[in-house]
């Protein structure tokens, strides 16, 4: 599994706009295979931050859900409403893997006795 990270720098004074757009994607990673965990939005502190995760089973199935948005009606109305809005500045993605005790994304214990 792994999980998408994304971090947008928000405009302050778009921040219900931003609220749309993002809840324009919740249902999209869902319709192609992922597992969207929400979007995370400022709340107390600085005011241009919000974060979004969402995972897929694997690096190949995020690919295939990115081929598969580029043509897709409902995800190009929302990149058509970001560019409308404006409603972020920026946002920069990293992937994430799970570190557990144990279960998915574990790593094998060492041998003790070795």
């Amino acid at each position: 599994m792994i999980t998408c990270y994304l971090r947008y720098e928000i405009e302050p004074f778009k921040a219900k706009e931003f609220e749309t757009y993002a809840k324009m994607w919740l249902p999209l990673v869902e319709k192609f295979g992922g597992t969207h965990h929400g979007y995370f939005l400022p709340h107390e502190g600085g005011d241009y931050v919000a974060i979004a995760l969402f995972s897929f089973p694997s690096l190949a199935d995020y690919e295939a859900y990115r081929s598969k948005a580029a043509s897709d009606p409902d995800c190009q109305r929302a990149i058509a409403y970001y560019r409308e809005t404006k409603c972020f500045l920026r946002h920069d993605r990293s992937f994430l893997r799970p570190l557990l005790e144990s279960g998915v994304g574990a790593r094998p214990k060492p041998d003790a006795g070795l």
